[in-house]
């Protein structure tokens, strides 16, 4: 959410809620519109024009490609104004620092300062709108008719500000009928929750010891301390992304909305190309579908297709963040997938389970040590760290103290990585529990998970979701 704070959880939604149940069925996109565009200026209002500039722009273009579909040099001309139109807005404010920084130091200039602020969800936001254009250019959808349908689809305030990356066609029934049920406010709320608890209570937690391990003010480091800081970083980069996907998929369902799962278990994983297919899926569809399959996909030469993963994963890089480090985060992947494909994938696939899903995590356990250092220095120090170089002792007893600090909540955070709580909660509703005793386990579960979220946001500082920044 924009917003991790008391405000936003006991005025914002309730409020929205009750405009929302009270609402006529056609003005319920208009309560949905406001409720988004004040969500949205909350935190970053300068930008609503930009915003609702490219909305008016993007449906437009819709409804000339629908009008001259039979007209394809038209119509990709207006394919290509909305998707270059997206383009520009999302380099401009994302990567003008990063073009201008590199061309000055390439060519020696200085005193060149160019500090442009990059409007929160526009990575999101332009994605989504890309692949609308895209979408009625091909006629895979029709365009939407109504802009104040269109409205309401683009600022959609579940997901306007990180995902999940929500496509024209998932919500196209949805924003003609869109009415609230017991049903969906059940679903909704414990999606909720559960997205809530992930966040506070579990990526809070570990990101304490990763601001601590990462900063230096650990004092003196070992090899251990150096994994449990790594280890920490793991945990609270899936538990704060994916507990936003559910908060969004969550409050999407509570006003009728279905959005498409973005996490499904990644840390389960035995294979790397296994951990992008249940890794951030809404990405990685979009640019499968967007990007990968235009390009030729797999349905080419051997060296084609490894250039294909190249470009892909070194564009997903970028899609990250204005630096290099990301961008070798990405080409590091496209490596450890062309080799899973080409050299040794089936090989993999003979090994142990458990070989297989230790290989999969030391390989992401190391990406994110290069995802979150942009300086590559630190990215080279602190990998040097982790593997004892530089004289750095195996363990001391400020690793030992920060293992057994932190040993309950890692256990946690390694539980619910699994789909283990998932079967508990099946187990509650199958024939082995009475109905109502179900009903009761569940709803204090939740109630449990969500009294000691607000009791822990009131006594913590603002704690901003990570992909804020992208």
């Amino acid at each position: 959410m924009v917003f991790s704070s008391i405000i936003f959880l006991f005025y914002f939604i309730p409020v929205l809620f009750i405009l929302y149940a009270i609402a006529p069925k056609k003005l319920k996109n208009l309560v949905m519109i406001a409720g988004s565009f004040v969500f949205y200026a909350w935190g970053e209002i300068r930008f609503l024009p930009v915003m609702t500039a490219l909305s008016v722009e993007d449906y437009i273009c819709g409804r000339m490609m629908e009008k001259h579909r039979n007209n394809e040099r038209k119509r990709r001309m207006y394919m290509l104004i909305s998707v270059l139109s997206n383009l520009s807005v999302l380099i401009f404010f994302k990567y003008t620092n990063f073009f201008v920084g590199n061309f000055c130091a390439l060519f020696g200039i200085k005193d060149v300062s160019v500090n442009i602020i990059l409007p929160i969800g526009v990575s999101f936001n332009t994605f989504q709108s890309i692949s609308y254009a895209i979408d009625v250019y091909r006629g895979t959808t029709r365009c939407e008719p109504s802009y104040y349908n269109y409205l309401c689809y683009t600022t959609l305030f579940p997901q306007i500000i990180a995902g999940p990356i929500v496509r024209y066609v998932t919500v196209e029934d949805d924003l003609e009928d869109h009415s609230m049920t017991l049903d969906n406010l059940s679903a909704g709320l414990r999606r909720f929750i559960i997205g809530l608890g992930k966040k506070v209570l579990i990526a809070n937690n570990v990101g304490l010891l990763w601001d601590e391990v990462s900063s230096g003010s650990t004092g003196e480091m070992s090899v251990m301390l150096y994994w449990l800081g790594i280890l920490a970083y793991t945990f609270q980069i899936y538990y704060d992304f994916s507990g936003y996907s559910d908060m969004a998929i969550g409050l999407a369902r509570v006003f009728g909305f279905t959005f498409d799962e973005n996490f499904n278990y990644p840390y389960i994983s035995k294979s790397v190309t296994e951990f992008w297919r249940r890794w951030h899926i809404t990405l990685g569809a979009w640019f499968r579908d967007y990007v990968y399959i235009p390009l030729g996909g797999n349905r080419c030469s051997k060296p084609r297709h490894i250039l294909n993963i190249f470009i892909v994963w070194a564009l997903t890089g970028f899609w990250h963040g204005a630096s290099w480090n990301f961008i070798l985060w990405g080409l590091y992947f496209a490596v450890i997938l062309i080799l899973e494909k080409y050299i040794y994938g089936r090989t993999l696939e003979r090994a142990p389970a458990f070989v297989r899903h230790i290989y999969t995590m030391f390989l992401v356990i190391v990406s994110w040590v290069i995802f979150y250092f942009e300086d590559i220095g630190c990215v080279r120090s602190y990998l040097s760290g982790m593997f004892g170089g530089a004289g750095v002792p195996l363990c001391n007893k400020n690793a030992l103290y920060y293992l057994f600090s932190y040993s309950i909540v890692f256990i946690l955070a390694t539980l619910f990585a699994t789909p283990l709580p998932g079967r508990l909660v099946e187990y509650t509703e199958s024939e082995r529990m009475t109905r109502k005793t179900a009903f009761f386990a569940a709803t204090a579960c939740y109630v449990v998970i969500f009294v000691s979220c607000i009791a822990y946001l009131v006594n913590s500082t603002y704690n901003p979701f990570l992909y804020f920044r992208f």
